[in-house]
């Protein structure tokens, strides 16, 4: 049973992916994607990206790209390099750097926080060119998963923002 929960996530996520871009981008990145598989395995790989740099007459260091590839947390399959592109292209930070920014404001280490609260730190503090407007801050929480006590469960909010919405 787990196992189908976790495929059908999986495939929740792998479609999510494709719905960022329309089909003339799916269709640019897949030739770009074929351009870095040099050895057409179906994942770019450590010696895959020293080619495409060789060809560009360009030499990192081979530290420099291995700490691309562990950046991108796992090997790049065609499917990883659309969301990394999308995480680029949506501004949006990776998904441990969000929940690292939300547990800083949970003092208790409970998982939740406060949503007055939360409206009231990211309304009122820092510059005031940085801070959020009600209307922007009820437009982040729109759809969020907050309890009836008031309370964001910001691992799930996370995984919303990076993912999308499950299905119910």
């Amino acid at each position: 049973m787990a196992d189908k929960k976790a495929k059908k996530s999986a495939q929740r996520a792998t479609s999510n992916v494709f719905t960022m871009f329309d089909q003339k981008q799916v269709q640019e990145y897949k030739e770009a994607f074929g351009l870095m598989d040099q050895d057409r395995d179906g994942s770019i790989s450590l010696d895959d990206l020293k080619e495409v740099y060789s060809s560009l007459g360009k030499a990192p260091k081979e530290s420099e790209l291995k700490e691309m590839l562990e950046e991108t947390g796992g090997p790049v399959n065609f499917t990883k390099l659309l969301q990394i592109f999308g995480d680029r292209l949506n501004g949006t930070d990776a998904e441990d750097i969000l929940m690292n920014a939300f547990k800083t404001f949970d003092e208790d280490g409970k998982g939740f926080l406060n949503r007055d609260n939360l409206q009231e730190l990211l309304t009122t503090t820092g510059k005031p060119n940085e801070r959020l407007s009600d209307v922007e801050f009820n437009q982040m929480l729109e759809g969020a998963p907050i309890d009836p006590k008031g309370l964001l469960d910001y691992a799930a909010f996370t995984k919303q923002i990076k993912r999308g919405k499950e299905d119910e």
